[in-house]
């Protein structure tokens, strides 16, 4: 079955070559060329994966990621701009996007980006020496890398793809103090290097959902001038 991608764009000619090279790639795809229509589709169509620009009449990229994620709809999404701004860059994830591209860019490499964001939001993870279908556990949080699960005190958490790509990744290392250098090579990868806001934004977000009080976190640690650490909340 066609994995379904909506592509929410306002100028006519890169959402036509961005169809073109994701049909040509596989996928079904859906173009909205107005916020407003963008934001319903990705509502009524539940699409696979959503290429969200900044910048579109009635409704701007940031006001859809926000609502999407306010209605708890975890749709990866790829934000683009014609901006080449941090505030920008940051903002988007902030708000739960899950990549981000800068206008002009190769067509071929937004394909790329779908198909690694789509192999996240599957959990089709890298092999681990652990097999990825058994529980992670610390505390009263269970995750389940090769269901995309997670649940707090038998309550199931919602994330998006680079949240739960992240957490599993602190918990696979647990108790080990991670740089955020160290986080931003293995779970972003490419194209954030030296921006290391964006970890904190993230480790902001999890500890959100998974801490009683994000302010005191039991969970995951702040390790002044290092980074962070993991680890098993100590029993009262």
């Amino acid at each position: 079955m066609q994995k379904k991608i909506l592509i929410i764009e306002d100028e006519q000619s890169i959402a036509t070559l961005l169809s073109y090279n994701l049909t040509q790639a596989g996928y079904q795809t859906i173009i909205a060329n107005d916020g407003k229509e963008g934001y319903e589709l990705a509502i009524s169509e539940a699409p696979s994966l959503i290429v969200l620009d900044l910048m579109l009449p009635s409704m701007d990229g940031v006001e859809i990621c926000k609502e999407l994620r306010l209605q708890k709809i975890s749709t990866p999404i790829i934000m683009l701009t014609a901006k080449d701004d941090e505030f920008d860059k940051v903002l988007g994830l902030e708000l739960g996007a899950d990549d981000y591209m800068t206008k002009p860019f190769s067509p071929r490499e937004v394909v790329a980006r779908i198909k690694a964001v789509l192999r996240r939001s599957e959990g089709i993870k890298v092999q681990r020496e652990d097999s990825s279908s058994n529980e992670m556990k610390l505390g009263e949080l269970k995750v389940y890398p090769e269901r995309y699960e997670a649940f707090l005190n038998d309550e199931q958490l919602e994330f998006t793809p680079k949240e739960f790509e992240l957490l599993v990744y602190l918990m696979e290392n647990k108790n080990r103090v991670l740089t955020r250098d160290q986080l931003l090579s293995a779970v972003w990868k490419y194209d954030f290097a030296g921006d290391t806001r964006i970890v904190d934004v993230h480790i902001s977000h999890l500890r959100e959902k998974i801490e009683e009080n994000s302010r005191k976190p039991v969970f995951i640690k702040t390790i002044r001038g290092l980074g962070y650490k993991f680890e098993e909340p100590k029993a009262v």
